[in-house]
């Protein structure tokens, strides 16, 4: 393999000054090896906008070994003890290509049409509205505890089907699966215990499509069902992986976009005075808050042929990192990219991906975010942060602060 760049970027990756801020480092990649092979990630970390879009939407550049690459890495009795994880991930349309992947979306993508979300919109207000209303003034909270975690994950919750009393395991188990690759090496048990989040999710998932296969509701699991129920379109182990994917998703990325969000503009207190002046900018502020501070800050592809990106010949079978996070602050791409502005138009950010892997819960997203800013800034005359240096999930792609406490007052 190549050998490491001058740049520090592996010593320096998941390090606490590194978790605060990973952009500087991004910045010297693009400087001086926007096409870096990391001994860390074992993979090929692309950091340039144009070379992160290309690779987005390059066919060559596959999913589907994603899983398969990383087993390969283990000893024979830790596979098999880890099989249950792979399983589930084997399952998740995020690591399928075509056909596999253009027919599983399919049968989702109705679910998460703008207008079919846009159709949510009240009953997100009005989960909005009781979250917020467990809050006093003058009281110091986590953002991240009392509302950017349970709000997305009730209404996936809510979109599925899950019981009110399995998504607290639910949000637990999800922690589990994201923690296991988010280290760049990880670490036995934090395998172990994501393997057996994966058994857990997929017998709460085996239970409640029983239920439904005997008495169908209005949720996204019964249409599921209905479809595996007419064979040969999407079967058990689908149905459980599509289950698990769409679960811990369609909570994450939104939690981490309104945690990353709020932090900004509590940061920028300019700017969130002119959002507050002019709440209908509010849709194209989040649009500036996801290239800001993207909550996914990298994907993973597997290079199905051999190929050339930057000038670097990337082998068949290498990895390689499009990182998101660092394309969004690209200066070819975005005038003065390390300044947050709320009215930046147009702003082609990648937050979300591009090509047929592009969110598919982004309009979901989207409406989450858009709903509770303009409830928080109706609501609360002033809000502060408390603790300015919050501490960073320890993960290479999934970025959020762990605790963001706040003070809300009138």
């Amino acid at each position: 393999m190549p050998t490491a760049s001058s740049d520090d970027f592996d010593t320096d990756l998941l390090t606490p000054l590194y978790l605060a801020n990973p952009y500087p480092s991004y910045a010297a990649l693009r400087d001086t090896a926007p096409v870096f092979f990391s001994q860390r990630l074992n993979a090929w970390v692309l950091t340039r906008y144009q070379d992160v879009y290309r690779a987005l939407k390059d066919g060559r550049l596959v999913s589907s070994r994603r899983v398969s690459s990383y087993s390969q890495q283990l000893s024979a009795e830790l596979r098999s003890q880890l099989q249950p994880l792979f399983d589930q991930f084997d399952t998740w349309i995020g690591n399928m290509d075509p056909p596999d992947h253009t027919r599983l979306r399919r049968l989702v993508n109705a679910a998460f049409t703008t207008r079919m979300v846009q159709a949510m919109r009240v009953e997100i207000e009005q989960l909005i509205e009781e979250l917020l209303a467990g809050i006093t003034s003058g009281q110091t909270v986590d953002f991240v505890r009392d509302f950017a975690y349970p709000l997305p994950a009730i209404v996936i919750g809510r979109m599925l089907g899950v019981p009110r009393e399995a998504r607290q395991q639910l949000i637990g188990w999800s922690n589990a699966l994201t923690a296991y690759s988010g280290t760049g090496q990880a670490e036995s048990q934090v395998a172990q215990t994501a393997s057996q989040a994966a058994t857990s999710l997929s017998s709460l998932f085996d239970e409640l499509a029983r239920q439904r296969r005997l008495a169908p509701r209005n949720d996204l699991l019964s249409q599921l069902v209905q479809v595996e129920d007419q064979g040969n379109r999407l079967s058990r182990q689908e149905l459980l992986g599509m289950c698990g994917f769409l679960m811990v998703a369609g909570h994450e990325t939104t939690m981490a976009l309104l945690a990353n969000g709020l932090l900004a503009l509590l940061r920028h207190p300019m700017q969130l005075q002119q959002l507050r002046e002019n709440p209908a900018a509010i849709p194209t502020a989040v649009e500036e808050l996801l290239r800001y501070d993207s909550p996914i800050q990298h994907q993973t592809r597997s290079a199905a042929e051999t190929l050339e990106i930057g000038g670097q010949r990337i082998r068949a079978g290498d990895r390689v990192m499009p990182f998101l996070g660092a394309a969004n602050r690209d200066p070819d791409q975005f005038a003065r990219p390390d300044h947050l502005d709320l009215s930046r138009a147009p702003n082609p950010h990648l937050a979300f991906g591009l090509g047929p892997h592009y969110c598919l819960g982004a309009p979901l997203a989207r409406l989450e975010t858009e709903l509770a800013l303009q409830a928080l800034l109706a609501r609360w005359k002033k809000i502060e942060l408390v603790d300015t240096e919050p501490q960073f999930r320890q993960h290479t792609s999934q970025r959020n602060p762990l605790r963001l406490q706040v003070r809300f007052s009138q």
